[in-house]
């Protein structure tokens, strides 16, 4: 095992296969700089990080490191619409349009926070083309989602609401509580439990914080082919999607690239300032296995309570299943009210051994994730943007596995 790679932190020795995983997975190229933590019952043990900022090996990660974790912020959006729904703000079955009047425009005066939260609203894209800046105007992206008429009947189908997700519930919680979302989540979660988290990041972190990286440069060769032999083209849904990526009228092509984004806005200022409650959270791997292992533990840890365990009981119901709409039937997905519940069927489901766990993984591999059986909480981070989201194989999932043949 080489040493070049620094890896520091805290281990129990019992998951020292843990710490050996993590450490190779430096060694092999398949991170640049990462961090993983595990919260058993209310304890931290497994807090490690290594590996650097930067490609060039110049910087090393810190104890401290922040980075984006793009959709694994959903879950943390989702808690503080179940924690207000708790404190009887929200109304699970209410529809949307008594919170926000003018969410009722174009035939969705029906849609409940119940549809909102288990992506079965049918807003999942803006028809209409939005200016290159608009993920960063709260109040452009809030008036375009209620002037839009669902994609399909809400209620009825679910599909991934990738970026929209996060205005809908979070003008909601901003309706209810004259609060915007990143401000709440940080006086109502982070700032009770200690969490090192943050949506809408202050300027005075960037010196902690790391870029992303859109490269994968783990030892993994593309298939051998004949000099002029074509790629094998793709089939079923992920051909469709394709497809359906390249028509700018299309739900898929309007979800992922209206607005426009440039492909390093993620490392921008712009970017980090702005309120994205579904893809810009930013954050440490200890912040979010503390807050999940606050929720496996029934909503407690040391003695602060972010939620009841019926709150939690109820949030992590089965409320959409199957193959989802926005990747055409390509990814089968389980949702409760906002977070992902874990299915042993699919790859890129499988959040735990045990059938309970829920949390949610972010694009490129970052990960949070509750498991009541076994009581555990655990954060993954990283600045390397890996293909797919967790998956078998992938660094967290590795990691995981490992944790708990260990325990």
């Amino acid at each position: 095992m080489s040493d070049s790679i620094p890896v520091h932190g805290t281990c129990d020795p019992r998951f020292n296969n843990v710490k050996e995983l993590f450490q190779r997975s430096f060694d092999s190229g398949e991170e640049i700089g990462a961090a993983v933590c595990f919260v058993l019952d209310g304890t931290c043990v497994v807090d490690l990080w290594g590996g650097y900022y930067d490609l060039a090996g110049t910087r090393e990660w810190e104890r401290d490191t922040l980075v984006n974790v793009y959709s694994t912020t959903k879950g943390l959006t989702a808690l503080c619409a179940n924690q207000l729904m708790e404190r009887g703000l929200l109304g699970i079955d209410v529809p949307v349009a008594e919170y926000w009047p003018e969410f009722a425009a174009a035939g969705k005066e029906g849609i409940t926070i119940r549809s909102l939260l288990s992506h079965k609203a049918g807003l999942c894209a803006v028809r209409a083309p939005l200016p290159k800046d608009s993920l960063y105007d709260w109040d452009r992206m809030c008036d375009a989602l209620a002037a839009q008429e669902p994609w399909w009947t809400p209620g009825e189908a679910h599909g991934y609401h990738a970026f929209t997700f996060g205005f809908l519930v979070g003008e909601v919680v901003r309706r209810v509580t004259g609060e915007s979302l990143g401000t709440y989540f940080r006086k109502n979660v982070a700032q009770p439990l200690g969490a090192d988290f943050h949506i809408g990041l202050a300027a005075e972190n960037d010196s902690r914080t790391s870029d992303m990286y859109s490269v994968h440069i783990g030892n993994k060769p593309a298939p051998v082919r004949e000099p002029g032999e074509p790629a094998p083209a793709a089939t079923g849904p992920l051909a469709e999607f394709g497809r359906r990526m390249q028509d700018p009228t299309s739900m898929q092509w309007a979800a992922l690239l209206n607005p426009p984004q440039d492909r390093d806005a993620v490392n921008t200022r712009a970017w980090r300032a702005a309120e994205i409650p579904a893809a810009n959270g930013h954050g440490t791997a200890r912040s979010l296995a503390r807050i999940y292992g606050a929720l496996a533990r029934g909503g407690e840890i040391d003695g602060v309570r972010i939620l009841q365990p019926q709150t939690i009981a109820r949030a992590t119901m089965e409320e959409a299943a199957g193959p989802e709409l926005l990747f055409c039937g390509g990814m089968p997905m389980r949702f409760g009210l906002g977070f992902v519940l874990s299915d042993e069927t699919h790859r890129y489901s499988r959040l735990s051994p045990n059938p309970r766990a829920f949390g949610h993984a972010g694009g490129g591999g970052s990960l949070g994730m509750a498991d009541p059986d076994a009581r555990i909480g655990v954060g993954f981070t990283m600045n390397n943007m890996h293909a797919s989201i967790v998956s078998v194989g992938a660094t967290p999932t590795v990691l995981i596995d490992a944790f708990y043949k260990a325990l």
